[in-house]
């Protein structure tokens, strides 16, 4: 898949181009161009490792959209198998943002629902950029409560920049769909596992996020809203999104930090678009991983800790978080 380069990135293609210009300069010549060869490749292996673990937060950010990274549907490709799509809220549509079904993980067959972008133009209208309707969070919702009756777990897949916010959701009171799935989400008695695998903004991506365990990938983010939006509150300019972005503390890290993710799943050097399979391969682990200790866990003890998790959130005492 052709990932085109990030701005931060330019050094390391400057470099992979000076590289293949050297090689093929010297094609068919009897230079031994070794030592130069080497020289460059340890470079590029030197400039890389600093770049990606220096990231600053507007760079995950960043690298989160890539539009060559994994996506919902490729997961479920590729870490999942027998998926079988199932369509409509029974109330109004089916919403093509957030398609879900059943599916099978290792030995756990599954609810999935998630959240899905398009890489071209013609996929992301189709898919409204990732953005989903009042009947996008109503159809999970009745995937949901279908995993409960059968004791299915459920996994769901965030990464959208937020719900759509145009006049027809609101008619159609997108606000109150995810509400309601805010509280059905907290007492729902089957194991359930959310992974933010690029964008969480907002209520869009809490709407299917009250889950059990709550896992982002390396370079995902998770937040209230978008750095854009924070800046354009706050500095009253978008141009200042990479500052919003430090401030926020979207990132993985300062989430586990904070207790409001649970686990950390690695990405290939440089992101998950660099390597789509082992990307999967660190999902399908980290989830099968928690839906083993889940299920070991009564329904209704499940639903209290979920529950008790949940009202930690935003909770101080004496100027720290408890």
């Amino acid at each position: 898949m052709n990932t085109l380069p990030l701005e931060f990135e330019k050094p390391i293609v400057e470099l992979e181009r000076k590289l293949e210009d050297l090689k093929r300069h010297l094609h068919g010549q009897e230079v031994n161009a070794d030592p130069e060869v080497r020289r460059i490749a340890e470079r590029i292996d030197k400039t890389r490792q600093h770049i990606y673990r220096n990231l600053t937060a507007w760079q995950r950010v960043q690298i989160a959209r890539h539009q060559a990274r994994p996506y919902s549907l490729d997961y479920l490709r590729l870490a999942f198998r027998d998926f079988i799509e199932l369509h409509g809220d029974r109330l109004f549509s089916d919403d093509k943002a957030m398609p879900g079904g059943l599916a099978t993980i290792g030995e756990f067959k599954c609810v999935v629902i998630a959240h899905q972008k398009g890489r071209e133009v013609k996929e992301n209208v189709r898919r409204n950029f990732g953005s989903a309707h009042p009947e996008g969070y109503r159809k999970a919702l009745r995937l949901m409560r279908m995993a409960e009756k059968f004791g299915l777990p459920v996994v769901s897949f965030i990464d959208t920049p937020g719900a759509y916010p145009g006049v027809g959701a609101e008619e159609r009171h997108v606000s109150e769909s995810i509400a309601v799935n805010l509280r059905e989400m907290m007492i729902l008695k089957t194991p359930t596992v959310a992974v933010v695998i690029g964008e969480g903004g907002s209520g869009g991506a809490l709407g299917i996020g009250v889950s059990d365990r709550v896992l982002i990938l390396e370079n995902a983010y998770y937040s209230v809203i978008s750095p854009e939006g924070a800046a354009a509150i706050l500095w009253k300019h978008r141009q200042h999104a990479a500052e919003a972005a430090e401030a926020m503390k979207l990132g993985a890290r300062e989430l586990q930090e904070f207790g409001m993710v649970d686990e950390i799943i690695p990405e290939p050097l440089g992101g998950a678009h660099h390597d789509h399979e082992a990307s999967a391969r660190a999902l399908q682990e980290a989830v099968l991983k928690h839906l083993r200790e889940l299920r070991a866990v009564p329904a209704d003890e499940l639903v209290a800790k979920r529950y008790a998790k949940f009202r930690r959130f935003g909770a101080f005492e004496g100027g720290k978080a408890i």
